[in-house]
């Protein structure tokens, strides 16, 4: 779990978030959405330490990481996985090498368990006989895959995505979710997903945090957005024509 109270974070003269509160639980899929400029990068960057809050706490499972130096931080980063938004594989690797990388890193596996834990992760993102495969050669979807694998290597508590769909056709976009919502599910991992896609949302929003100018202005589930009478979430949700029929369906 995590749990962030009252985070303030400016730049130069620019408030960019404002007492925001929220509880990332574990084992769910915990995604927060809003419109380009929200604050939403800012928050996921202070939950990974990368910004420094000016005022709050950021609790991972009752420890305090605001103010904390990277050497204080370095354990809590090895039970951290990433996915960012373009995968960021590295090109000159393949797909086996970007996967290793992490546990060639991090871990003190001998070279035999690290194959044998990469082929796992491999494996259970539904990816075989592409080991030797470079970035180039394979399609955005699996990309994604391999970047989702790469995150779960090191067995992490806290698993962040950033825009995991982004570029991705809508079949795809759903295989990805229900990857990410699965391996949640499985390992117990507190997820976090920035994202703007309603499709997602809707899909695996298990637990919804909502951010407008820099605060949280709504919380709650996937089947609580339908009902909700936030006005500017409903002005964010339902601004395109399928979510408007969704909700005359759902009145």
């Amino acid at each position: 779990m995590i749990e962030i109270k009252n985070i303030e974070k400016s730049f130069a003269d620019k408030k960019v978030l404002k007492d925001v509160s929220f509880t990332f639980e574990k084992g769910k899929t915990n995604l927060v959405i809003g419109q380009s400029g929200s604050g939403k990068t800012v928050l996921l960057k202070c939950l990974l330490g990368l910004h420094v809050p000016e005022g709050g706490i950021i609790n991972f499972d009752g420890a305090d990481i605001v103010g904390k130096s990277n050497k204080n931080l370095k354990y809590l980063r090895k039970q951290i996985g990433m996915v960012f938004q373009g995968g960021a594989l590295f090109d000159s690797m393949n797909v086996e090498e970007n996967v290793l990388f992490p546990l060639q890193m991090f871990s003190t596996m001998s070279k035999e368990e690290m194959l044998q834990r990469a082929n796992f992760c491999l494996q259970r993102v539904n990816l075989e006989n592409v080991n030797h495969l470079f970035p180039s050669e394979i399609s955005g979807g699996m990309k994604k895959r391999v970047a989702i694998a790469r995150a779960i290597v090191l067995n992490p508590r806290y698993l962040f995505c950033d825009e995991p769909n982004s570029g991705l056709d809508p079949y795809t976009a759903i295989l990805i979710d229900n990857l990410l919502q699965e391996i949640t599910h499985e390992y117990g991992m507190t997820t976090v997903i920035n994202t703007h896609d309603m499709n997602s949302v809707m899909e695996i929003g298990e637990k919804v945090l909502f951010i407008r100018e820099g605060k949280n202005v709504w919380e709650g589930t996937k089947s609580d957005i339908i009902t909700s009478e936030n006005q500017y979430l409903q002005d964010f949700v339902f601004s395109s024509e399928l979510f408007k029929t969704i909700k005359r369906f759902h009145k």
